[in-house]
């Protein structure tokens, strides 16, 4: 049996992508008779018809590159079933070019949006297999998401470098992490970086609790503090409010971000000098960790075996040490944050590191 597979890359880029493409790729063209169709620009490319047949040497070389090599788009899940000022009904647009490209299947690379479109795509009759990716590593059912670990290490060099700084300058530094909704990544690279305190936006923190460890370093003649803070992390003010209520406080106030926010209560309410660092996007970019090129093929691989099968409605997963699967359906739109009495936060609060609670 001949197939066709079609594959995508959506939502924000991250590190692993090209790898996992590759997995697919590879593994699919060792045991299957197959063309694997490539759609540019995540699901914006299946929106619109946007694809090419791609060769076999278009997937060599591109283990360790960064990004993906079919682009990508954010195309947010909310709006799939809204039919805006291009008069486009996407959902009826995807299904239509889905069999256009006489695809046998559709493998989708993406986060938590890219999923659920994924689920909806597949309740809709289409053979669809995701794989997990996001630096953030929230998608629940799987341990670990490629792209998580590069950019822990990532982040943890940047607060690596920092520490010169500021204990050069007797500095406390607000290094801010991509974290919206989950604090992984923070916690994981503070950990690692050696942070002193770390905000999440699991914990709500109070600035007081904050200053006081900076006052009791400066008590022990360590003239410098290093926090790092998600960017979603909120204060017990903001958690207790409603979602609109803190949006439109956040909107209204004279810092743009966590970071410079923070630093400034923490310079006034203390008298040492504070300054803040917030990589953004470096943590999406690069080339790939081993561990991460690993995982990518791994997933890639899995996938494809799952197409060889004749098994749909899936997403890859990590579990312990061995390669699974979910069902779309039991993980799309299911949040994976941080639990406060998780063992890492237990690790970290046992190294006292505070968590300003």
């Amino acid at each position: 049996m001949s197939y066709r597979i079609g594959i995508l890359t959506s939502g924000g880029d991250c590190p692993g992508l090209n790898a996992a493409i590759r997995g697919v790729a590879r593994a699919a063209y060792q045991t299957l008779d197959v063309e694997i169709i490539g759609i540019r620009a995540g699901y914006r490319g299946l929106i619109d018809g946007d694809y090419q047949v791609m060769q076999q040497s278009q997937f060599s070389g591109i283990l360790t590159m960064g990004g993906t090599i079919l682009g990508t788009s954010r195309t947010p899940f909310r709006n799939m079933r809204v039919v805006e000022e291009d008069n486009v009904d996407k959902v009826h647009a995807m299904k239509m070019n889905y069999r256009a490209m006489r695809l046998d299947c559709l493998v989708t690379l993406g986060g938590n949006g890219t999923h659920k479109t994924a689920n909806m795509l597949s309740k809709e009759g289409l053979n669809v297999i995701g794989l997990p990716k996001t630096i953030d590593n929230d998608i629940y059912g799987t341990d670990f998401t490629f792209g998580f670990h590069t950019a822990v290490g990532i982040a943890t060099d940047v607060i690596d470098r920092i520490h010169t700084t500021a204990a050069s300058h007797n500095r406390c530094m607000v290094i801010e992490i991509m974290g919206n909704k989950a604090g992984w990544l923070t916690l994981y690279s503070g950990i690692a970086g050696g942070a002193d305190v770390i905000l999440l936006p699991e914990i709500p923190y109070d600035i007081e609790n904050v200053a006081k460890v900076i006052e009791e370093r400066a008590r022990l003649d360590k003239n410098f503090t290093i926090l790092a803070v998600a960017e979603g992390a909120m204060s017990r003010e903001e958690a207790a409010m409603k979602r609109k209520d803190r949006e439109a406080a956040r909107a209204q106030s004279e810092y743009k971000n966590i970071s410079q926010r923070v630093a400034a209560q923490l310079e006034q309410m203390t008298g040492v000098e504070c300054r803040t660092v917030i990589p953004g996007h470096m943590q999406r970019g690069g080339s790939p960790s081993a561990y991460d090129r690993v995982l990518s093929t791994r997933f890639g691989v899995h996938a494809a075996h799952l197409i060889k099968e004749g098994r749909y409605g899936l997403t890859v997963a990590l579990k312990g040490n061995e390669i699974s699967e979910n069902k779309l359906e039991d993980i799309a739109g299911v949040p994976k944050p941080v639990d406060p009495d998780d063992q890492i936060v237990r690790t970290a609060r046992s190294m006292n590191i505070s968590f300003g609670d």
